[in-house]
């Protein structure tokens, strides 16, 4: 009888993994490790913020209506929860996306706004800021094209026959995904030009 039961687990196996079970199952981590990773430099990008909009404040105070929006966008982004279930959700996933988008158009007038304002160029705080900023959205942007990549290669196994079978059979749905054809413009980091001195009147 176990002989029997062992037998028929192994063709119950070998069967998983003709219909593309494993490869799902393969598929569906990596999907997860790569949006945590979009969701840990969002993360750092949002610290970043306050110390940021602060550093500004003190030099811009009356560039309030720019610092507000930072401000406002920075609590739609962190104010929605992304779980990982999020990605199996597009509608609520297009809602993170815009939010996210949102807020990195903020942070680009911002720089905008800091370029009326050469002592604030030069404060080393800012400048130490401004240079992880410009990091995180350089990480951001290779998060999110590895995120496409991996939700690239799991779509395929869930369309794809008999893989799609065993995909509606145990519950692996088409995940969301970042647009592919937007994506350099929405992840162009913000850019401040220091220019080659510091400019008269730096501290």
């Amino acid at each position: 009888m176990r002989s029997l039961l062992t037998a028929f687990l192994s063709v119950l196996l070998l069967g998983l993994s003709g219909c593309g079970y494993n490869d799902l199952q393969r598929a569906d981590e990596q999907v997860k490790a790569s949006w945590s990773e979009v969701l840990n430099q969002y993360q750092r990008r949002a610290d970043l913020i306050p110390n940021l909009v602060n550093t500004v404040k003190g030099y811009a105070s009356h560039e309030q209506e720019t610092l507000t929006a930072v401000v406002n966008a920075r609590a739609q982004a962190t104010g929605i929860n992304a779980t990982p279930e999020l990605v199996n959700d597009p509608e609520a996933f297009a809602k993170f996306d815009a939010a996210q988008q949102q807020l990195t158009s903020a942070l680009s007038r911002l720089m905008v706004v800091v370029e009326r304002y050469p002592d604030l160029k030069a404060n080393q705080n800012f400048r130490d800021l401004q240079a992880q900023l410009e990091g995180t959205e350089n990480r951001i942007t290779v998060a999110r094209n590895r995120y496409i990549k991996s939700v690239q290669d799991y779509n395929v196994i869930v369309r794809s026959f008999p893989s799609n079978l065993t995909a509606k059979m145990f519950g692996y749905p088409v995940k969301a995904n970042f647009s592919v054809a937007n994506e350099s413009a929405i992840s162009t980091p913000p850019v401040v030009d220091f220019g080659g001195g510091k400019p008269a009147g730096a501290r």
